[in-house]
Order: C-alpha cells, then structure tokens, then sequence
C-alpha cells in the first residue's frame, strides 16, 4: 500500500468519526476505538501540562464507552460541528499514524447550558490486520 492510499484511510477515519457526531450514531462511533485505547482529557483547553489532565472512562470499555457518548446524544443538541484536519503522519511502516484536527463541536444540554470543544486535538492510529483504530487521543487544547 503507497503512503496516499494510506493517508486517504486516515482521513477516512476522522471523516467517520466526524459523521458519527453529526448523525449521534454511536454505532458508528463506536468502530473508531482500539480496544487498548485510553483517553487522557485535560481539564481545560489550556492545559497543556498532562499534570492537570484527567481520566473519566478508564481503558476502552464498548459498553461503558457507548452508554456514556449515548448519554451525550440524550441530553444533548449538537448546535454545530466543523472539523479540518490540518495534517496526517504516517509511519514508514504505514502501520501507525497520527492526525492533528481542528475542532468546533458545541452540544447544548436542555437547559442551554453549552458544552463546547473548540481547539486543536491529535487522534493516533494503529493498523489492526486490514483496519485502522484510533489508540490514542488528545483532549481538546489550545497550543
């Protein structure tokens, strides 16, 4: 396989991920997960030292993960999501790789309280046989 097929699977993935926020399929946003993964969140978008970041789920649990992110889509309204992927790193082995995406998602919860993501994110990916998973994931920060 040639690094552009490679980098087109990547993209692949985050445009996945991004319509599984826009439609709230959990489904499908439940395909994106290595079954390793953990998810690291600072605790703002300005903490850049993982000193002050957080672990709310623990390691990729399908059940647990998919009853929190279903609970996100039931109390929540996605008011908008604008995702751009600003650049893709393959290994020279094309079995791992990262994308660095700009994000604006903001969700609103029924009282019209917001819950924004707004920054920049790193999403890692490994290659599992014939298909990628994302392994690693930075919360949101502005660098």
């Amino acid at each position: 396989m040639n690094e552009e097929n490679t980098k087109q699977e990547i993209e692949e993935m985050v445009h996945r991920e991004t319509r599984a926020w826009d439609t709230q399929d959990v489904e499908l946003l439940m395909t994106i997960w290595h079954p390793d993964m953990v998810w690291p969140w600072p605790r703002t978008s300005q903490s850049l030292d993982p000193l002050d970041w957080v672990l709310e789920w623990g390691r990729y649990d399908y059940e647990r993960w998919k009853q929190g992110w279903q609970k996100l889509f039931t109390t929540h309204t996605l008011v908008h999501n604008k995702r751009e992927i600003k650049k893709i790193v393959i290994s020279k082995e094309k079995d791992g790789a990262f994308a660095v995406v700009d994000i604006d998602t903001l969700w609103r919860d029924e009282s019209g309280k917001d819950n924004h993501w707004k920054s920049r994110v790193c999403k890692v990916y490994t290659k599992v046989g014939a298909e990628w998973k994302c392994i690693m994931h930075t919360g949101v920060l502005e660098y």
